[in-house]
């Protein structure tokens, strides 16, 4: 608290000190030297120069070069998530591919409800679809990583729905990427970093997360006026952070330590038996057993005994299952800490190239082209298999394993085109086509169905995503009253979408007889894989299991639009803009949108603007077509869950329809405000924003059991589980969910930013940036439950369809208040960058015992409180040629809360809890902070240095 008040404070003498310096100064500062609200703009308006100002709508101009001459992130998600408090983007962990793509939202809507540009052309979305726990669960987004940030000049952020003007997802708004087109030059950056902080190395201190960068930006002439060629090449490595705390659960039974004892003497004692139910050689596992439990010397001679006298298979289970994790830790010279999870960033190595090149035929006539390639592999892991879990295996993981999940992520773009005149209208004429595609490969794992015969790398399968679009777009400027622009357009988009199956024994289930099992085995049947205590062994590779060939498909779907866009100018200081498109998808019809929207000029520095529109965002296919089935453990059992498609015959049966475009409406408004006299620039707006049918993951159901059907209270609830019953069974999955359009949800909030920005004295400048969002979310009117899922269950059932952890992440699991004040200081070639960041409180969907009163339900959630993070670094203009920043981000150390606020603080000691609470978030003290909402990230402190050089 203290440190938080000091940061205030700072933060508010800062700001008095450059107001006041201004007013002294005033008469030399009668005029802003860079008006910040005269940018030139490419999205919001179709007519050609416009200005920020001079449009009916919120946008937001990040000049890239200018931000990352000081920030120390270098990501575009995580530049923006500073620099723009309505954009949130934040990494995750141990969530498969969600570690490596960031899922990223504006005005607290989904990652797929806001539309990417780059140079005004659509880009294509990420093939991976976000269903683990995190923000956004169930949604696609598009991977902004995948291009350098080097390659911008700058990003302009729309924060108003457009899906009139862009199409289909720009319901909170639109971002677009504008690349360089630089031409007289070579630059770069070198930048190495690592997390200095106390949280590093899992608690010890020290630093982990190193990262280097490289990053080479090359623009030529080619040999014509206007003509250009820049290229954009950047490499990174990154290494992972770790912040797990130390584990307090059993790790070893007794079991695991007379196995261990048996294999020392080379004897493996997992070979004599498949299932320990039925085998026939019981006498020589209970004999094996009791050669080797007196080697085990802190055994009790109770416990020696218990063994001694066993008989049966059922009696020696039983003598041997109690927990030994201490002693055996001893003997085998170990620690807890040993049995950590990898919690934190994952490692990372990426390669980037991109380019953007323009070159004029004649004085109307320019062919333009742009794109890149980004190749990124990624390592993250999943939870550690213990020596006394089914999942191990422990005759190949005597100490258990901890799962590799490897990405391979290949994005690839390129768009071309024409820009020129015909009959009077400025015509642009392009086609972009992007692809991208994630390899999944899962290392140091098993199959435990196929136990010794299971290899330890898996080829898991992969997941690819293709769109191509074309536009033709027309616009022109009449001289009536004011002046009027008329544009005009079409657009035709075609997407594919692809699973392609893993190996077999990434997915495989076996049976004691090491065959392939299609489906699944009865509970009862005898050729059930166990561990010695009767436990099913989960199919597949542990950790990610691959796609099934029943998953594997090809889909796609075409698309196509129309547009019209008036802008009128009734007055010179009014003016009128109404967008009208229709579009038609082969997949479910028509649907057309408006927009209308108004700015007037109150007086030379006050602006007026008013925005209201319809929009839309058509379910991607990874949304409709996704599939997989894969064991997890529920509970500590393994489960095979799997997704339904939407348009298969087990949704069909339970009368899951066919996903339909979400539906919008929203209304904005907001004033603009320039104090020439100060030196000062203030826009403020607030906004409302409806969606219907919105598109959502639901929870997971279980497979209805003969017994619960027969036990059913009507018929038609007899009914309704047998189809829920066949559903499974098609699908061969005993837990399952699936996408429908679920639930209508309203959005509310306001932004506020103002810039000030003036000399001092000669050589000395002072820039003031302060911006804040406010935004809530909240799910408005019933649920679309299908009347066949209510008559199966009930309120159980409807409960399942959009569960109490769903509403929290869609409501409460990002801040609803973010806020960020910049002040950088020139001082000739001295320039000191000092930010601070404010993120508001989230909630987690974990559900707990938060107050221990000894009482708790789904409804009773941890809250973790606002932070601020600050951001200081110092850059230095060594010559003309060179430039040196060193700094850091988060330079208080500044952490979230800990997780679950029942669990005492971690320690180097195993915590005893009392009361113990309902569940333990913390995953036995391995996610120190919660796994599933992130205000700022995990990895405290970054300190980073970073030389610039331009030729």
């Amino acid at each position: 608290m203290k440190k938080t008040k000091k940061i205030v404070a700072i933060t508010v003498s800062l700001v008095a000190f450059s107001t006041t310096y201004s007013q002294i100064n005033q008469k030399e500062n009668d005029s802003i030297k860079k008006n910040e609200l005269s940018e030139i703009i490419v999205i919001g308006s179709r007519s050609k120069n416009r200005v920020k100002t001079d449009v009916p709508v919120p946008i937001d101009i990040l000049n890239i070069s200018e931000i990352t001459k000081g920030a120390p992130q270098t990501s575009i998600t995580q530049i923006l998530n500073y620099v723009a408090p309505s954009f949130t983007s934040n990494p995750t962990s141990t969530a498969d591919g969600t570690d490596h793509i960031d899922p990223a939202q504006l005005r607290g809507l989904g990652p797929d409800q806001v539309l990417i540009l780059v140079n005004g052309k659509r880009r294509h979305t990420s093939a991976l679809v976000n269903i683990n726990g995190a923000p956004g669960r169930g949604s696609v987004g598009t991977d902004l990583n995948a291009i350098p940030s080097f390659a911008i000049d700058r990003i302009e952020v729309l924060r108003d729905g457009a899906a009139a003007q862009y199409g289909s997802d720009a319901i909170a708004g639109v971002i677009n990427i504008v690349l360089k087109k630089d031409a007289n030059y070579i630059s770069g950056t070198i930048q190495y970093g690592g997390n200095l902080s106390s949280g590093a190395n899992n608690f010890k201190g020290g630093i982990d997360g190193q990262t280097a960068q490289l990053d080479l930006n090359y623009g030529t002439s080619l040999g014509k006026e206007k003509s250009f060629l820049n290229i954009t090449g950047s490499a990174v490595t990154r290494d992972a952070t770790s912040r797990a705390g130390i584990r307090s659960n059993a790790i070893f039974n007794a079991y695991n330590a007379v196995e261990n004892r048996a294999a020392q003497g080379g004897t493996a004692i997992n070979s004599l038996f498949s299932n320990i139910n039925n085998t026939p050689n019981s006498s020589q596992i209970i004999n094996t057993i009791k050669q080797y439990a007196p080697q085990v010397n802190y055994f009790t001679s109770t416990q020696q005994n218990t063994i001694s006298a066993a008989t049966t298979i059922s009696q020696i289970q039983s003598a041997l299952n109690f927990d030994v994790t201490n002693n055996e830790l001893s003997y085998r010279d170990q620690q807890r800490s040993d049995y950590n999870m990898s919690v934190g960033q994952s490692k990372l190595a990426s390669g980037q190239l991109y380019y953007n090149t323009a070159y004029p035929i004649n004085e109307i006539t320019s062919l333009y082209s742009f794109g890149g390639v980004s190749y990124r592999n990624g390592n993250s892991y999943a939870f550690n298999r213990l020596p006394n879990g089914s999942g191990t295996f422990s005759q190949v993981y005597q100490n258990g394993f901890l799962p590799e999940i490897e990405s391979t992520i290949l994005d690839v773009s390129s768009a071309i085109g024409i820009t020129t005149n015909l009959f009077g209208f400025d015509t642009d004429i392009s086609s972009n086509l992007g692809t991208n595609s994630f390899q999944y490969n899962v290392n140091n794992t098993i199959n435990a169905t196929l136990g010794v015969n299971s290899p330890s790398s898996f080829d898991a399968g992969k997941v690819s995503f293709l769109q191509s679009t074309t536009n033709l777009d027309l616009t022109r400027k009449y001289d009536f009253l004011q002046g009027l622009n008329v544009a005009f357009g079409g657009e035709f988009r075609y997407e594919n979408y692809e699973i392609q199956a893993g190996e077999q024994a990434s997915y495989g289930l076996y049976n004691t007889n090491g065959d392939f099992v299609s489906g699944n085995l009865a509970s009862s049947s005898s050729l059930i894989v166990t561990d010695f205590f009767g436990n099913k062994r989960g199919a597949g590779a542990q950790g990610f299991s691959g796609f099934q060939p029943s998953d594997a498909k090809e889909k796609n779907r075409k698309s196509v639009a129309a547009y019209l866009d008036l802008e009128l100018n009734p007055f010179e200081n009014w003016l009128v803009n109404g967008a009208l498109r229709y579009e038609n998808y082969s997949d479910f019809g028509n649907t057309v949108t408006f927009k209308l929207a108004s700015l007037l000029k109150l007086n030379s520095n006050i602006n007026w603007r008013i925005s209201g529109q319809t929009g839309f965002r058509a379910p991607s296919l990874q949304q409709k077509y996704f599939e997989s089935s894969s064991t997890q453990f529920i509970n500590g059992s393994p489960y095979q869950v799997g997704y339904f498609t939407n348009d298969s015959d087990a949704a069909k049966s339970i009368g899951v329809a066919n996903l339909k475009p979400e539906t919008s409406k929203s209304v904005s408004t907001g004033f603009t405000f320039k104090i020439p006299s100060a030196n000062l620039t203030i826009a403020t707006d607030a906004y409302f924003t409806r969606i219907d049918d919105r598109v959502v993951l639901t929870g997971q159901y279980a497979r209805p059991s003969d017994a619960q059907i027969s036990g059913s209270a009507t018929p038609t609830q007899q009914a309704a589980l047998t189809l829920f019953q066949q559903a499974f069974d098609t699908k061969g999955v005993e837990r399952a969910s699936f996408w429908t359009n679920g639930i209508n949800s309203e959005t509310k909030g306001i932004d506020i930013v103002i810039s000030h920005k003036y000399n001092v004295i000669p050589d000395f400048t002072i820039k003031n940036d302060f911006a804040l969002s406010y935004n809530q979310t909240r799910r408005v009117g019933g649920l679309n439950v299908p009347q066949s899922i209510i008559d199966a269950g009930g309120e159980p059932y409807i409960y399942s369809f959009f569960p109490e952890s769903s509403r929290v992440y869609l409501e409460e699991a990002i801040p609803k208040v973010k806020a960020n004040l910049a002040t950088t200081f020139g001082i000739k070639k001295l320039d000191i960058y000092f930010r601070n960041s404010y993120f508001g409180a989230v909630t987690d969907p974990g559900a707990t015992d938060v107050n221990l009163d000894g009482s708790s339900s789904v409804y009773e959630h941890p809250e973790y409180s606002a932070k601020i993070v600050t951001d200081l670094s110092f850059g230095y203009q060594v010559s003309e040629k060179f430039r040196l920043t060193i700094g850091a981000n988060n330079i208080g150390d500044v952490y979230p809360d800990r997780n679950n606020p029942a669990t005492p603080s971690f320690t180097n000691t195993t915590p005893t809890l009392s009361p113990s609470p309902s569940a333990d978030l913390s995953n036995a003290n391995q996610f120190a902070y919660s796994r599933a909402v992130s205000q700022f990230g995990l990895n405290g402190r970054f300190v980073f240095a970073r030389l610039g050089f331009k030729f």
